[in-house]
């Protein structure tokens, strides 16, 4: 397995953290992205799952969170806790980065979204230096405005400066935008992890993925541009949906490694 390949939890949406770590070992895949979702459900909780991860000796590129309710200012105390709990585990197994999605956006405007985002990220960006942890946001499909509302890459270059955080780039987000070379040569800067999959042209759905290859992205173009613009951190395998669990994640894990691990440099 490539070192700078990861497998994000979410690709085994359905199984706990237990057989995520099960499933893990089983394909010999030691460098994970984790949903703290599943690490607050996993038995002893979040620092609990954090020391398991640590103890089993795997590498980590992401802490993936959910983010806040822009609108809903009274509901942010409740989200700083939990990824407070977020940021130290990500310390404790020395993540990349930890990430939230930008954010439902309730009746706010964009620009009123950033303000609030800005706001949100307050606590969080602070802690995080104290804790000595990267802090990233992910942009997401317009389809998604249940978790965001950042909807092409070039928005979020902008933000991520204006807010001083990183930039998680969801390949099959942002794939199609115009001048999409552009801008990953002016934002590369910004970018923390980037996240792998692929998409067939007709899907309608925004969480109905593919594994890479079998789809319409040109992801070796994408990969080689992103890593000549300077990006060296880490490619992270993300996929959901009826096809992935169609195949079974382990075949579909197996397959999407095995196509990606050519498309990137060589060690």
């Amino acid at each position: 397995m490539h070192p700078r390949l990861a497998v994000s939890a979410i690709c085994s949406w359905d199984l706990t953290f237990d057989e995520d770590l099960e499933l893990w070992e089983r394909l010999g895949v030691g460098h994970v992205g984790l949903f703290l979702d599943k690490l607050e459900a996993a038995p002893g909780g979040v620092a609990s799952a954090a020391a398991r991860i640590r103890d089993a000796g795997l590498a980590v590129s992401t802490v993936a969170c959910r983010g806040f309710e822009l609108a809903e200012r009274d509901s942010w105390p409740a989200r700083w806790r939990s990824l407070d709990a977020g940021l130290e585990a990500a310390a404790t197994i020395g993540a990349h980065c930890l990430f939230v999605t930008a954010g439902t956006p309730g009746p706010l405007g964009w620009d009123d979204c950033v303000r609030a985002l800005s706001d949100a990220m307050v606590p969080v960006r602070e802690r995080a230096a104290e804790l000595g942890v990267r802090v990233a946001v992910e942009h997401t499909n317009p389809l998604r405005r249940d978790i965001g509302f950042i909807h092409t890459l070039r928005d979020m270059v902008e933000v991520a400066r204006l807010l001083d955080v990183g930039v998680v780039v969801e390949i099959t987000n942002c794939w199609s935008e115009r001048g999409i070379e552009a801008t990953i040569a002016d934002g590369a800067d910004t970018f923390a992890v980037v996240q792998v999959s692929d998409y067939v042209v007709g899907t309608v759905a925004a969480t109905e993925r593919a594994v890479p290859g079998d789809g319409d992205i040109p992801l070796a173009h994408l990969i080689t541009t992103i890593c000549e613009a300077g990006f060296d951190g880490p490619f992270e395998l993300e996929f959901l949906g009826p096809r992935i669990e169609a195949e079974g994640y382990a075949p579909a894990i197996t397959r999407a490694l095995t196509a990606l691990e050519p498309m990137l440099p060589s060690p």
